[in-house]
């Protein structure tokens, strides 16, 4: 019997050292502990808006400026890599932004160039309009991030 017991051991070790394995190779970009940039929810989490800037200064706090919207190309964009967010102007007056992090292995975007926002590593591009997956291997969209146009300023929320 001994012999038996020795092989249920074995086998229960080997069980829990590839579970411990597998929760370490969960996919990049579900909602399972992928945390965004500061003050944005989790990748696949709904989306949530900041207080409106007009509650935010009653507060006494004043809006995060994220850029102006001269410093945000028509037809491109531009990444803040600090905040990790990535703001896209397609055309005149239309401001987006997205979380600046690729869901295929989680590196910094680091251009947006010819319709696109261009992950180096491997060679993701997202849409400029609506952070969709245009040339992967990245699995899915970039998250959206709430901004607003404050006059000449763009802020979170």
């Amino acid at each position: 019997m001994t012999r038996s017991s020795s092989r249920r051991a074995v086998l229960a070790g080997a069980c829990a050292a590839c579970a411990a394995t597998l929760a370490g190779c969960a996919r990049y970009g579900t909602s399972q502990g992928l945390a965004g940039p500061p003050g944005l929810p989790a990748y696949g989490a709904p989306s949530t808006s900041a207080a409106p800037a007009s509650t935010a200064s009653a507060a006494g706090s004043a809006p995060t400026v994220l850029a102006t919207t001269a410093e945000i190309p028509v037809g491109g964009g531009k990444v803040l890599t600090a905040q990790k967010i990535v703001i896209t102007q397609p055309q005149v007056g239309t401001f987006h932004a997205f979380t600046a992090i690729c869901t295929h292995q989680g590196c910094i975007v680091n251009a947006v160039s010819g319709g696109t926002i261009n992950c180096p590593c491997h060679g993701s591009e997202y849409n400029i309009n609506n952070g969709s997956v245009v040339r992967g291997p990245a699995p899915l969209p970039l998250a959206a991030v709430a901004i607003k146009v404050a006059g000449a300023s763009i802020v979170l929320g």
